[in-house]
């Protein structure tokens, strides 16, 4: 995917393409563009840039002309030289192949798109998956680092577990949700995904496969697959992961653990009952299939507490815990945190620390103070509250517009809408046609690739009277694609 911050001037004399042209040859002069490198489509990069396809096609005539770039049919506009390297001994190195051929595999097309595409100004962000900034607690915050500013911390690199502090105030705050574990069985991460990259690589061996349920936030990511794993989904139900398949899918794919999110599930909402909780863990124990419990969404409930969590019932170090204050505090923070057994979470914190040398102390210090001045439990009441008007706002504004096109179910918690849409459609047509309204969607598709017909509809971002302009205007999308079926 392209993306660039500039833009031509257009109130300058220069001609606007010759403006392009500058731009892309500086690119190629300074080698951020290198051999081989392709260029956007005409009509692609005319979006982008905000000018005529006609501007862009004279712009690409010249480089042409001039021999950096060449066109071929079937394979797009290439970069083909860079004439301030001719005199060199040597061809400069083609880096579209180290590309290619790295480990680590590229988000989905559609993932890539959404994430640029939430930096684009004034879009409506439908399904992200975080608080809106009028949630963030800018206040807080400023008094917790003030409050910082005045006492003696480090500001040197914290021991390979974390901050003890922190470690101690999170042992603290795990007894209040079931979970019994001393400080040197915590492990300080800088959020879920970190946890999830040094279980990938720390833990499993190339070729392993890892259970999860069907969808999955894991299928939106490559975390695994580049670590050489297999993926398999195991079909859900109203009380989440349906435990009975775990004993057949293990022994017909050989799998090495299972990966769930019990608590308000992403990308269905969904709330593992307490009964499914235990039948999943007897199940693992039995199986001798290590489990990990992504709880980040636990505290985000809006009329009860969820049951509690698996690994308050885990009594032989089964369950790998993960915890974080992105999705309820700050994802700015950074800061998430993984219980489990201690050889294995001294096994990660060596690994962390040659990958980054220990998340910010900096945070650690502040989430620290979070728990230890009790502001995140204020927090946590004031952001169940507005959550909940969120949540029955938007159910609102779906009931009086879609009851006749999708069906979906109420969630108790955490921040998505899991949205079946009743006409059969294409669902790349419709995010395309969504964004160029103005509109970004997360399509079902990117968490399970048989969810077609599915959007995960998030309350907890976009304004209030954003959600409902932007579900308005996707209504009119969806039967404008349905009338053309």
């Amino acid at each position: 995917m392209f993306y660039t911050d500039w833009k031509p001037n257009k109130s300058s004399p220069i001609p606007l393409h010759k403006q392009i042209t500058d731009f892309m040859k500086e690119k190629i002069s300074n080698g951020e563009w290198t051999i081989g490198y392709k260029l956007p489509p005409q009509r692609t990069l005319a979006k982008i840039l905000e000018v005529n396809r006609s501007t862009i096609v004279t712009a690409y005539d010249e480089l042409i002309a001039e021999g950096l770039i060449e066109g071929k049919s079937g394979s797009g506009t290439r970069v083909v030289n860079n004439t301030w390297n001719l005199l060199a001994t040597a061809p400069p190195p083609d880096w579209n192949s180290y590309v290619t051929r790295g480990s680590h595999k590229p988000n989905l097309p559609t993932i890539q798109e959404i994430n640029q595409a939430e930096f684009t100004p004034n879009i409506i962000r439908l399904g992200t998956g975080e608080l809106s900034p009028n949630l963030l607690p800018h206040l807080s915050m400023k008094k917790i680092f003030h409050h910082l500013s005045n006492r003696d911390i480090s500001y040197g690199y914290e021991e390979p577990k974390g901050l003890l502090p922190l470690r101690e105030q999170i042992a603290t705050y795990l007894k209040t949700i079931g979970i019994s574990a001393s400080p040197s069985s915590i492990l300080i991460v800088s959020g879920a995904l970190q946890a999830l990259q040094l279980i990938s690589v720390g833990l499993l061996h190339r070729g392993s496969t890892v259970l999860t349920e069907k969808p999955s936030y894991l299928h939106s990511l490559n975390v695994f697959q580049s670590a050489g794993m297999r993926l398999m989904g195991i079909p859900m139900d109203t009380e989440g992961i349906q435990s009975k398949l775990i004993s057949t899918y293990k022994k017909q794919q050989n799998a090495a653990l299972l990966y769930t999110i019990p608590t308000f599930h992403n990308p269905t909402g969904t709330l593992m009952t307490l009964e499914r909780r235990k039948q999943l863990l007897k199940t693992c124990q039995q199986e001798q299939l290590p489990l990990i419990e992504d709880d980040v969404y636990r505290e985000l409930w809006l009329e009860e507490n969820p049951p509690k969590p698996m690994k308050a019932f885990d009594k032989h170090g089964l369950v790998l815990y993960l915890g974080s204050l992105s999705k309820s505090l700050s994802p700015g923070l950074r800061i998430g945190w993984i219980v489990g057994p201690e050889p294995v979470v001294e096994h990660l914190a060596d690994i962390k620390m040659q990958t980054d040398y220990a998340s910010s102390s900096l945070s650690q210090w502040a989430a620290a103070e979070w728990f230890s001045s009790g502001l995140y439990h204020e927090h946590l009441h004031e952001i169940r509250k507005q959550l909940k008007i969120r949540r029955d706002f938007t159910l609102d504004i779906l009931n009086m517009y879609f009851s006749d096109l999708a069906v979906w179910e109420k969630p108790a918690g955490g921040f998505y809408i899991w949205l079946r849409l009743l006409p059969s459609l294409s669902m790349r047509k419709l995010f395309e046609m969504a964004l160029a309204e103005g509109i970004l969607l997360n399509p079902g598709n990117v968490y399970d690739h048989q969810a077609e017909q599915y959007l995960r509809i998030s309350y907890s971002f976009a304004p209030l009277p954003r959600i409902e302009d932007g579900l308005k205007r996707l209504l009119k999308i969806i039967k404008t694609i349905a009338k053309s079926l």
